[in-house]
């Protein structure tokens, strides 16, 4: 069973790239009706870097070939970096003298530090072919796309251009921006209101958690100590043995029907009342997105249209761009300044176990 799930994502990946070079803007990749922001553009890298995203989706496809798994930490990358303080890749930079990165807030702790490695191999590869030209920031909204797109996903236009941002953001602005999975729907619809998102957008991106893992201590307060409701037996049966106890440390796929494709099938298991967070599963108990979430699972196409929308408008979030930000030669931490520059200035707040929904 392993070796024909590997060999058919194998067959996956391949034919993904095969199909890459042949699509255009007009033909193939949807959502470039979305409008985008003045300092990106849909070509910014045609002249400068032609093979730009020919590097990406060829490193990805090696990458996915034997761990397919790394398509979800790269696309949760992105979630984590646009979500706060914008799409400038803050979200990749260490800690410094002056106290912890978004990497050491709660929500982040989670993200898989391959994701990372990743970004700077990637960053490394374009920097030798076409020079540092390109952000960080950008390459992290592109290895998303392929992730989702390699997946089997849609392919969507990536607007691009974006810099790469001096300052991480502070662990409480990390917690405040980042839905927990215990939210219900009406915090998650207000979140994301706050950032332009309608509940289209909400219920489209957290169609995200289709592919990937999550760690027991995100939903155990659903089996623990009393079962939520909403949670279908069979499917709280079977979490509880993987998650014998409250605090259990173990892992568990988020869809499933088909945990490594990327596709509608996270909606059916909601209609079935198998989602893992209370904010997934809430999304059909609450009738504001009861029918949108319907419509997905009835609709794959439908689910992509939508969800590349959601995440050309997402990965806009308060960009920098033309002289504002840099281009860093290594992306977890900033060009070097004079001592005086401090990198951020950042409060640091007890650790505590705790993950995001998106």
């Amino acid at each position: 069973m392993a070796t024909a799930t590997k060999s058919f994502f194998a067959f996956l990946v391949i034919s993904s790239l095969l199909l890459a070079p042949s699509l255009s803007i007009s033909e193939t990749a949807v959502g470039y009706h979305v409008p985008i922001v003045s300092g990106l553009s849909w070509t910014f890298y045609q002249n400068t870097c032609p093979s730009l995203e020919f590097i990406i989706r060829d490193y990805l496809m090696s990458m996915f070939v034997s761990d397919i798994g790394q398509a979800a930490g790269l696309l949760r990358l992105h979630f984590h970096d646009c979500f706060v303080q914008g799409c400038d890749a803050s979200v990749l930079l260490d800690r410094s003298a002056s106290g912890p990165s978004e990497q050491q807030a709660p929500p982040n702790l989670t993200l898989r530090a391959r994701a990372f490695q990743i970004i700077n191999e990637l960053r490394n590869r374009i920097e030798k072919a076409c020079g540092r030209i390109v952000s960080c920031a950008d390459i992290v909204a592109l290895a998303a796309r392929d992730s989702v797109f390699l997946s089997g996903g849609p392919y969507y236009g990536v607007p691009l251009g974006r810099k790469d941002g001096l300052n991480f953001a502070t662990i409480n602005a990390t917690l405040q921006n980042l839905p927990p999975p215990f939210a219900n729907t009406s915090t998650i619809l207000s979140m994301l209101a706050t950032k332009n998102f309608t509940p289209t957008d909400t219920v489209a991106l957290s169609g995200g958690h289709t592919i990937g893992l999550s760690h027991c201590t995100s939903f155990t307060s659903r089996l623990y100590p009393t079962q939520d409701p909403t949670m279908a037996q069979t499917f709280a049966k079977n979490l509880k043995v993987t998650c014998p106890r409250a605090n259990t440390t173990n892992t568990t796929v988020m869809d499933i029907r088909s945990p490594n494709i990327f596709d509608n099938k996270y909606y059916v298991d909601l209609l079935n009342r198998e989602g893992l967070f209370t904010s997934d599963q809430d999304l059909y108990t609450d009738s504001r997105t009861r029918g949108i979430v319907t419509s997905f699972a009835i609709n794959q196409s439908l689910f992509f249209e939508n969800f590349a929308i959601a995440m050309i408008k997402m990965g806009q979030l308060g960009v920098l761009t033309g002289n504002n930000g840099e281009i860093r030669a290594n992306c977890s931490a900033r060009n070097p300044r004079s001592k005086s520059d401090l990198a951020s200035v950042v409060e640091e707040l007890p650790v505590e176990e705790a993950w995001s929904e998106f």
